[in-house]
């Protein structure tokens, strides 16, 4: 039985915790903040309950799994999941709109063509199909596998497929999602529907590479859920099948630096100046954080490593607690795109970085009983991408405010009281600079989204969740967990899941 010490209580840290455990392994998870869950976290206000976070889970599948192999329990038992129908509504710049249902591609075809004109659901059917091709291309090696020692093949390897082009007599292969959306999809709506999927994840389509298609696939192919009682929930089972299996929290306490000895990470120092010893230790925090709890070379990453990424966004929350109830019928989820595409993109992504004066909105309306005082009040979230370390002013989330009115006609009539979540909030909450929040792994680019492998150039010290393989978002974070977990039970030959 080794010691494992674990950084942080997000929860790629959790679901690496568990494994862990239940190899027999003992584990003891410091967290510099009072509760776990990361990004997870729940605001209660006046009977309101709004998520913080994430407000939908995609890839269910994986939390699943974690489940069931740390536990008689499956995930079903221990939150209730609902699978959210439509999948997305989305109120486009000319004032069509669509609503999208969940996993269903005849479906999402017949919708597009009802609402865009006959064409359009048949070239986003092409580009799914062409999408999951490049989703069976990279799922292994980028998802269930440590990074490759070789890595630089899936930097430089583009797995979206080129297009056969009939009357020029040739192929024409994308490289990014801006021009998969101009030269396949040749639909502003089309385009924004496509690109709406990267900005969620605070990336550039315009830079984005092609291989970027996998994220709505993924949506597409595996659907959209909802936790009822917010996805705070999932944090707290997690938390729950953690302290079940035997895994011991030190809440409010920070690591300061990790204890090196004769050349392996050996335990962890504590803010009062105390090391708890342990044979291994996994890292959940970012690049940064990092960096100034290992002594020597920056990082703990060899040279041949990928680089960690640095400067990504990071977003904007605007809680509304609402006087009326929920409408029959309300999407769970819109997204209200902005009418200036490009000029949004390059305030969010340009130098310096700011808010859009009309930035793309979603807004998320859950039909939760438990988020509520009673049947007579509606809870709303609006969330847009937001430069990380950015301070919004009350004209910012006016404007917020009058993009989500296309969505909810009469907002301001109805409005009890809002609560803004911004970038700082969310560096509390997560730890991360500026608050910035990491994007999953993408092959292609030359490398620029991948993250760095759960190894490092330290035996023994591994690093876990958004900020390291296999990247951002919560069914990246299951995964990496597992992939730090089986690195430790079964040694540097590891080889992924089967």
């Amino acid at each position: 039985m080794a010691r494992i010490a674990v950084i942080g209580a997000g929860m790629g840290a959790m679901a690496a915790a568990a494994r862990l455990a239940v190899a027999g392994h003992r584990v003891v998870v410091y967290e510099r903040t009072q509760t776990y869950g990361g990004a997870l976290r729940r605001l209660v206000r006046d009977g309101f309950s709004f998520d913080t976070g994430p407000g939908l889970l995609p890839l269910p599948a994986v939390y699943r799994d974690l489940f069931l192999k740390t536990g008689k329990e499956p995930l079903e038992d221990c939150v209730e999941l609902a699978q959210v129908d439509p999948s997305s509504r989305h109120v486009f710049a000319d004032g069509t709109e669509v609503c999208l249902p969940n996993a269903s591609r005849a479906g999402t075809v017949s919708a597009l063509d009802e609402a865009l004109g006959s064409g359009a659901g048949a070239r986003w059917g092409d580009f799914l199909v062409r999408a999951r091709e490049a989703w069976d291309r990279t799922r292994r090696p980028l998802l269930e596998e440590p990074l490759w020692p070789n890595w630089t093949v899936l930097a430089e390897r583009e797995p979206y497929p080129a297009v056969p082009h009939k009357k020029l007599l040739r192929t024409r292969r994308a490289r990014t999602l801006a021009e998969i959306a101009a030269w396949e999809l040749r639909d502003p709506r089309l385009a924004a529907l496509l690109e709406s999927h990267a900005l969620a994840y605070g990336l550039d389509p315009r830079t984005t590479p092609a291989s970027a298609a996998v994220l709505p696939y993924m949506e597409h192919a595996f659907g959209t859920w909802y936790v009822r009682g917010g996805l705070r929930e999932l944090a707290r089972a997690l938390y729950d099948r953690c302290l079940a299996r035997g895994v011991e929290f030190v809440l409010g306490t920070e690591v300061t630096g990790i204890v090196e000895k004769d050349g392996r990470a050996a335990g962890v120092e504590l803010a009062d100046s105390s090391v708890a010893e342990a044979d291994h230790v996994v890292a959940g925090v970012a690049p940064g954080v990092l960096d100034r709890l290992v002594s020597g070379t920056p990082a703990a990453r060899g040279a041949d490593d990928v680089a960690p990424r640095r400067g990504t966004p990071s977003r904007l929350t605007v809680l509304l607690a609402l006087r009326g109830g929920r409408p029959e019928g309300t999407a769970h989820r819109t997204v209200v795109h902005t009418a200036d595409r490009e000029g949004e993109l390059d305030r969010l992504f340009g130098e310096p970085a700011g808010l859009p004066p009309a930035p793309t909105v979603t807004v998320l309306r859950p039909d939760d009983p438990a988020l509520v005082p009673d049947a007579g009040h509606e809870a709303v979230t609006l969330t847009v991408t937001a430069p990380s370390g950015l301070s919004a002013s009350e004209a910012d989330v006016d404007r917020i405010l009058g993009a989500a009115e296309r969505a909810i006609p009469g907002l301001g009539d109805r409005l009890l009281w809002r609560e803004v979540r911004d970038p700082a909030d969310v560096a509390e909450d997560t730890g991360a600079p500026g608050g910035a929040i990491p994007a999953p792994a993408l092959a292609a680019a030359g490398g620029r989204l991948l993250q760095p492998s759960n190894s490092t150039r330290i035996p023994g010290l591994f690093t876990v969740g958004g900020w390291s393989h296999p990247g951002g978002g919560l069914p990246h974070a299951g995964m990496s967990g597992a992939l730090v977990a089986g690195l430790i039970v079964e040694g540097p030959d590891f080889r992924g899941s089967r």
